[in-house]
């Protein structure tokens, strides 16, 4: 990256945190649906034009300048993240919010629909998975010292952890650089200091061992083998099961992975259970496996790929190194 570049993607980010502190000071939340919720909605007549921030920046429906003050579409331009639509203008990127344990944040992500190789999704399943991340800490009894968030996103999952444990080391890594400009942004608008972000297929560009994993991979088959939504392998398990086989090699004694995934299930099996069942037996690691949503992406049992799935299920593993 030349040096204009450079400073032309820092004042970029300056702008979009900026414009995060702005629809805070608004009071912006919205809490984004499925990709098919999404749709369903945006399709009411009464819904082809936006009318407040939550229409802007969430449903991500097209606007007049006149349904933005001044200061928010100057801060929209500086960011270029404007684009001209039939009806007006649209934005670029979406902003949804969670509610944390300690107060709402706001996330910078992919605009609707997603469909770039590198688009950051942000959706049902973050909000499944902070939940899970929420339950884990509130029961973990081991101390962690240093944690790491695979595919980290929008960065939702490490911000969740920084806020939690202030003291520890967080790395939220990502493959897609996109990912992780749009990480750092969201970070710094939360005032977090103790996340280091770097850009890594899984762990390979990390050094050294860690107390906590935790990742929410991509996990359908998707023709494109977009890098946010492909899971690779038989029905969309294989990066999951290459995140237990890294957590297998680079927890420390003691140390926890928590991963939320998908699973197909067909005839009522669940292989992915099956083959992290034996990964974790061998490798002397206890482990609880749950189902939080048994049905969730049904359209994709239309496909080809899913034709001979019952479902797709939403599931947390959450394994441990023995100590010692």
């Amino acid at each position: 990256m030349t040096m204009k570049n450079l400073e032309q993607t820092e004042y970029k980010q300056q702008q979009l945190g900026l414009l995060l502190g702005y629809l805070k000071t608004q009071g912006y939340r919205f809490t984004t649906t499925s990709p098919a919720s999404h749709e369903k909605v945006n399709k009411r007549p009464e819904n082809e034009i936006a009318y407040d921030l939550a229409d802007i920046f969430g449903w991500n429906r097209s606007f007049n300048a006149d349904a933005a003050e001044a200061t928010l579409f100057d801060l929209m331009q500086s960011a270029k993240i404007l684009t001209t639509t039939e009806n007006g203008w649209k934005s670029l990127l979406r902003v949804s919010s969670i509610n944390t344990s300690i107060k709402e944040q706001l996330f910078l992500h992919s605009a609707y629909p997603t469909t770039g190789n590198e688009a950051v999704f942000f959706g049902p399943d973050t909000y499944r998975f902070a939940n899970a991340i929420l339950h884990f800490l509130s029961t973990n009894n081991q101390p962690v010292y240093r944690a790491v968030d695979v595919g980290t996103g929008s960065g939702a999952g490490a911000v969740l952890l920084a806020q939690a444990l202030p003291e520890a080391e967080i790395i939220a890594a990502d493959i897609n650089n996109e990912a992780l400009n749009l990480a750092r942004i969201n970070v710094d608008a939360a005032n977090i200091h103790n996340i280091k972000l770097v850009q890594s297929d899984l762990l390979n560009n990390i050094k050294g061992n860690f107390d906590l994993i935790i990742a929410n991979p991509p996990y359908l088959v998707d023709e494109a083998k977009r890098t946010y939504r492909h899971g690779g392998g038989q029905l969309g398990s294989k990066l999951s099961l290459d995140i237990v086989d890294a957590a297998i090699q680079r927890l420390n004694s003691g140390g926890a992975l928590l991963l939320y995934t998908g699973v197909a299930i067909v005839h009522g099996h669940d292989a992915f259970l099956a083959e992290v069942e034996a990964k974790l037996k061998r490798a002397s690691f206890t482990f609880h496996y749950s189902e939080i949503d048994p049905d969730i992406f049904g359209e994709e049992l239309l496909s080809e790929t899913y034709n001979k799935a019952d479902r797709i299920a939403a599931v947390v593993l959450t394994a441990r190194k023995q100590a010692g």
